[in-house]
């Protein structure tokens, strides 16, 4: 049986590798080209460039742009004069490509909040707020003062989670008062001890700004179970006024 840790014994630990024993350099399946070719993509990638729709003229320019950039030349024009026009072509392509997605969104929260009718379980708020309780719990309800303690899944309507307490391995603590309406709202359904499942339009999540992760306009998803509630400490009393004098 082997031993772990501290306790191995001098010679269950594992013998250090002898220079002559050296495992050779495991051969690569990739040309150092094709290793460029994809650090290149990366770079496109992180920075954003890939999500603005370039045309194949642009990227032409870019890409003679990067290669001057590479071969130790000078800028081909005067940054000064230039960098105000290129901030606003970027705010240009940087607006189009949010429009596309907003549009992008809309259609696909009409075509999901139409298929969620079908679903018997869900109720609709007056706010928009649609919510399935999966399991109820047997404690109090939350009010929006208070403070929660919950096990969460955030995901898009396509299946995409962006944010997960169960993932993480640790529950997560939020004031129902800071976080979005859709979540304010949705909690106060659930008592404690049980799960629920939110379906929270834009309008009630982070509308067309979006978050990382999260498109502009998206609908969010949420697999929540209550765990605790913290009630807000009650406000403090006034001072009781001195005694007056006789």
């Amino acid at each position: 049986m082997a031993v772990c840790g501290a306790l191995a014994r001098a010679d269950d630990a594992p013998k250090a590798a002898m220079p002559d024993q050296a495992q050779p350099a495991a051969v690569s399946s990739f040309t150092d080209n094709q290793k460029i070719e994809e650090v290149g993509w990366i770079v496109a990638k992180k920075s954003q460039l890939a999500d603005l729709k370039l045309s194949p003229e642009e990227i032409a320019s870019l890409v003679k742009g990067f290669s001057a950039a590479m071969d130790g030349k000078p800028a081909p024009y005067e940054l000064v004069k230039i960098g105000p026009e290129i901030d606003t072509l970027m705010q240009k392509k940087q607006t189009a490509y949010l429009t596309e997605l907003k549009q992008k969104s809309a259609v696909q929260n009409s075509e999901f909040f139409a298929k969620l009718k079908d679903n018997k379980n869900v109720v609709e708020s007056p706010s928009g707020l649609r919510y399935e309780i999966v399991s109820p719990g047997q404690g109090p309800f939350p009010k929006a003062s208070d403070t929660v303690r919950v096990n969460y899944t955030g995901a898009l309507i396509d299946g995409t989670v962006f944010d997960s307490s169960v993932n993480s391995g640790q529950p997560a603590e939020f004031p129902l008062s800071g976080v979005i309406p859709g979540w304010t709202e949705g909690i106060q359904k659930i008592n404690k001890g049980g799960k629920i499942k939110l379906y929270v339009p834009p309008t009630l999540g982070y509308g067309d700004e979006g978050r990382t992760g999260i498109p502009p306009g998206s609908t969010l998803i949420f697999d929540v179970e209550l765990l605790d509630i913290n009630p807000a400490p009650p406000p403090s009393a006034a001072p009781s006024a001195p005694p007056s004098g006789g």
